[in-house]
């Protein structure tokens, strides 16, 4: 899948909203990885905004709620940030609203964020929503707050049925479960599309080169689902398409602690510095080690090179 330009709009919290952005279909969120329910939502949102001349716009938190009531658990992402954007903007969203999950927001009661943000704030006319949507403080606003308050604020509430895939409820913690598994083809029956990850190629310590086995490599902030360890991958960067290896991890036996996906494309001779490379996972080849010298290293990765091309010709 080619990886499109961003022309997403983001906002970034609530006090850069502006008039222009009030008037809107919107639906609200974490959209995690945004697999087939999530896809569901942007598809009735699409369509009602697309009905009143509206844009589709998505409310969404980071850091999340749960981050915010439990920072020292560190919660483990199915999505990147660049790859949410891409995705929302993929299944047709025009706008999203990021804002921070803070103590003014989680003591915000259920009456202030629907009469404040949702309607003086963004002017909705539509809110497309799932049984599970929870808001204001202690989480006492559903779906049936929304629909009790519709008529009198005038707007309108669209519920979206759970969406599964095999018989497996799609949702962020099943995606999660599976990818911490390496189960990547259940993970793409519920993400409707291969499990990757998009970054800017950068320039790293230039090791590989000195072991024939040059990497492009894209800094990973957050932890992901996926383990840390060494994967068998395609890989898309600037129209162009090859098999790799790539390694997931903070490269122990350099001594280093900075999240970093590492990808050596096969046969690959270009200049990719600066270019968005994705990533797609297709087979756990093993978890990241830390080896006794750079020699050993070396060997190990020319091996998890060799059965990479195996297992993805095979």
């Amino acid at each position: 899948m080619t990886v499109a330009p961003l022309q997403i709009e983001l906002v970034r919290g609530l006090h850069n909203v502006r008039k222009s952005h009030r008037g809107c279909v919107l639906t609200v969120g974490k959209f995690d990885g945004v697999h087939l329910g999530h896809q569901a939502l942007l598809k009735q949102t699409r369509e009602a905004a697309d009905a009143h001349g509206l844009p589709a716009t998505v409310f969404s938190f980071d850091p999340s709620p749960q981050e915010f009531f439990s920072p020292d658990k560190p919660v483990v992402r199915i999505s990147t940030f660049r790859d949410k954007l891409i995705a929302l903007q993929r299944y047709g969203v025009d706008c999203v609203l990021m804002s921070s999950f803070d103590q003014a927001m989680a003591d915000t009661s259920r009456e202030d964020f629907v009469e404040k943000i949702l309607v003086e704030k963004l002017g909705i006319k539509v809110i497309v929503v799932g049984d599970d949507l929870r808001f204001g403080h202690n989480r006492e606003g559903d779906i049936n707050y929304l629909l009790a308050r519709s008529q009198e604020l005038g707007y309108t509430v669209t519920n979206v049925d759970t969406v599964e895939a095999n018989g497996i409820r799609c949702s962020s913690s099943a995606v999660r479960a599976a990818l911490s598994q390496c189960n990547f083809p259940l993970a793409e029956q519920m993400l409707g599309r291969p499990y990757a990850v998009t970054g800017r190629i950068r320039k790293g310590l230039q090791l590989g080169r000195t072991m024939n086995m040059p990497t492009a490599n894209i800094s990973v902030q957050k932890p992901l689902a996926i383990p840390l360890g060494v994967y068998a991958v395609l890989a898309r960067c600037a129209g162009a398409s090859w098999q790799g290896v790539a390694s997931l991890g903070v490269r122990p036996t350099l001594g280093l602690t900075q999240r970093l996906l590492e990808t050596h494309l096969f046969d690959a001779d270009m200049d990719l510095y600066g270019k968005l490379l994705e990533v797609e996972f297709r087979h756990h080849l093993r978890p990241e080690e830390k080896f006794e010298s750079i020699d050993t290293l070396q060997v190990q990765m020319h091996k998890d090179a060799a059965e990479a091309r195996r297992l993805l010709n095979s």
